[in-house]
Order: structure tokens, then C-alpha cells, then sequence
């Protein structure tokens, strides 16, 4: 695994961002860990994580790109640090465009924050994870119906590797297969519980055996094929 993964992994931990214990998710499934990117909050945690997605859209899928987008309303902040981070890894411009959730009519009109798209744009996008892939099911008619550009990907910090609505394979590799655009993680959760198992992280240990026996079994019921 690649240092920046283990460090990634940590970095999740160290920020609260992700745990675990039991928690009840939007599915209804009881699920011993969760993630929330929601609570990277500080002027370094953000400058981190941008730099952790630009490590990984560099190593996925290359610089050959021209914008950012980030859905609404999570993935607005995840496109602005990974712009930057971009530029200050690789010394690449790109611009960052995000949708709005509603259409605005004044002022700066249009469904779109950020650069404007246009033919010919080659576009990475960034979401926090994909759980359904509902948001893009959502945002990716959006960016067709702006201008003929290219998606050339989609990160997420956490491939969560649980069935998605299809019942078979996971949320990503159905976003890959319906849309025709690769998908990629920084890390996965096999990664972290690897990485995790009674190793100290923090002064303690968050994936002993207990916890790693109820990762078996959630994965056992909701693991992807």
C-alpha cells in the first residue's frame, strides 16, 4: 500500500471523520463504521485532503484534465481544495465548477458555481463517498446538458465496498458501468482494516479483534461480489 494511503487513513482517524461502533445508515443498514466528510473543518484538514485527492486523481487518472466538479452540496469545498492542491502539487491550473441545487435567476444566473463548462472540457469529478450513487445520477445530466465534455473519472476518499442498488457489485463499479468512466478510491475499507487491525492509532487501537469480527460479518451480508 502506498505511503500516502496509510497516511490517509490515519488522517481520517485522527479528524474524527471516520468511526466506528454501530451506526444506523440512510439505508437502514446497522453498519459498525461510518464517514463523514463533513467534519474535516479546520484550514488544515481541508489543505490535507486536497492534497490526498490530487495524490490520487494524479495516480488514477493522470493531469490530462481542465475542471474539477464537485456535486452539491459536499463535493463544493472537495472541488475547490483539489483545484488548489493540483496547482500546488503539479503546477497544473484547472478550474473548479460545482452544480447548485436550484437554478438561480438573478445575478449570477444558472445551475452552476464556479467556472462555466465548455466544449471539449475534460472533467474529473470528487465526491466524498458513493454510497448509491444517487448524486451522480443526479449531477452527471447536469454536466452533459452544459457542454459536450469528457468525464475522465470519478474519486471518492472512501470505497465503502458494500452492494449497491443493484445487489451485486458495489456502488462505484456501478457508477463505472452505467456512465462508462472509471472510478477510483483513495482508499478502500479493506485497505483500512488491513492497515487497522490492532495497530495503534491516535495512543489506541480502533480496529481490535471485536470490531474487525463485526467488519467480517457486516461485509459477509453487504460486501460486494
Amino acid at each position: 500500500m502506498e505511503a500516502y494511503k496509510q497516511e490517509f487513513i490515519e488522517f481520517m482517524v485522527e479528524s474524527e471523520v471516520l468511526k466506528f461502533g454501530e451506526f444506523t445508515l440512510k439505508s437502514g443498514r446497522k453498519s459498525p463504521f461510518f464517514m463523514n466528510a463533513g467534519a474535516y473543518v479546520t484550514g488544515d484538514q481541508l489543505h490535507k485532503l486536497g492534497l490526498y485527492y490530487a495524490r490520487a486523481i494524479h495516480d488514477n487518472f493522470g493531469l490530462d484534465f481542465d475542471v474539477v466538479f464537485g456535486p452539491a452540496y459536499k463535493g463544493i469545498p472537495l472541488a475547490v481544495i483539489t483545484t488548489m492542491a493540483i496547482h500546488e502539487l503539479y503546477g497544473k491550473e484547472v478550474r473548479y465548477c460545482s452544480n447548485r441545487k436550484e437554478v438561480k435567476d438573478h445575478g449570477d444566473t444558472g445551475i452552476l458555481l464556479g467556472s462555466n463548462l465548455q466544449d471539449g472540457d475534460r472533467v474529473v469529478m470528487v465526491e466524498d463517498v458513493t454510497t448509491s450513487g444517487k448524486s451522480i445520477e443526479e449531477t452527471h445530466p447536469i454536466l452533459m446538458s452544459q457542454a459536450n465534455v469528457e468525464v475522465k473519472g470519478l474519486m471518492v476518499s472512501l470505497n465503502r465496498m458494500e452492494v449497491g442498488k443493484g445487489g451485486e457489485v458495489c456502488a462505484l463499479d456501478e457508477v463505472r458501468e452505467r456512465y462508462g468512466f472509471p472510478t477510483a478510491a483513495i482508499v478502500n475499507m479493506a485497505e483500512v482494516t488491513e492497515f487497522l487491525h490492532n495497530r495503534e492509532c491516535q495512543g489506541r487501537v480502533v480496529i481490535d479483534d471485536t470490531v474487525k469480527a463485526a467488519l467480517d460479518a457486516y461485509y459477509e451480508q453487504y460486501g460486494a461480489k
